[in-house]
């Protein structure tokens, strides 16, 4: 997969009145290099028509596009990968489903996680959440900057922090040994989101090839 930095998600509620691709792009503009679509409400005809207008922005930009959850919808639209939390279909049944080339992304809560995600062939995992957040309901409590010092030191497959993760407390984040960071609200829900992108962009570590 592509390497990134600065991954955003979707998140409607905190941007009511604001077109969904509208906003996408300017965090693509701002610097976001991977998008996902993740949509828990929506009927899954509405979720399509949104990944289908999300995959066209992505294409247009050359960024990567990642679904939450819906395999059959990332297929169709072919996104580039897909991404699962702890409770959905084990990694190993979406890789026979998605092939070998697409990116399947893991949430993982703790050591054992991120290690079985490791060694299952995940492209990728998700470390959090780190803060206390309001972006999910189903969260889990925060597993602090202590776990993502255990995932830098130990897991070699790229990683992105996430999980209530704002301008004022990213630094903490990074000197836990993340490179890679997620946010939601803090970009979504900005009035200017390429600027809220951008400070971001100049907090992460700059990596050879970025």
């Amino acid at each position: 997969m592509k390497d990134f930095s600065l991954y955003a998600i979707t998140g409607e509620q905190f941007h009511p009145g604001r077109d969904l691709v509208t906003v996408m792009e300017e965090a693509i503009l701002g610097g976001a290099d991977i998008i996902q679509l993740r949509d828990k409400t929506s009927s899954k005809r509405d979720v399509l028509e949104k990944a289908r207008a999300l995959r066209g922005l992505t294409r247009k930009h050359d960024v990567t596009f990642i679904v939450n959850d819906h395999i059959d919808i990332a297929l169709t639209v072919d996104a580039d990968g897909i991404h699962l939390g702890q409770d959905d279909l084990p990694l190993e049944d979406a890789r026979r489903i998605m092939g070998p080339d697409k990116i399947i992304g893991i949430s993982t809560h703790h050591i054992g996680e991120a290690r079985a995600a490791e060694a299952g062939g995940a492209d990728y995992i998700g470390a959090g959440p780190v803060f206390p957040t309001k972006s999910k309901t189903d969260v889990v409590d925060p597993v602090t900057t202590g776990y993502i010092r255990q995932v830098a030191a130990e897991i070699r497959i790229p990683f992105v922090a996430i999980g209530g993760i704002k301008l004022h407390n990213v630094d903490q984040v990074t000197e836990a040994g993340a490179e890679r960071v997620c946010a939601i609200s803090e970009i979504v829900g900005a009035e200017d989101i390429k600027d809220v992108c951008r400070r971001f962009r100049a907090r992460l570590p700059v990596r050879e090839g970025k």
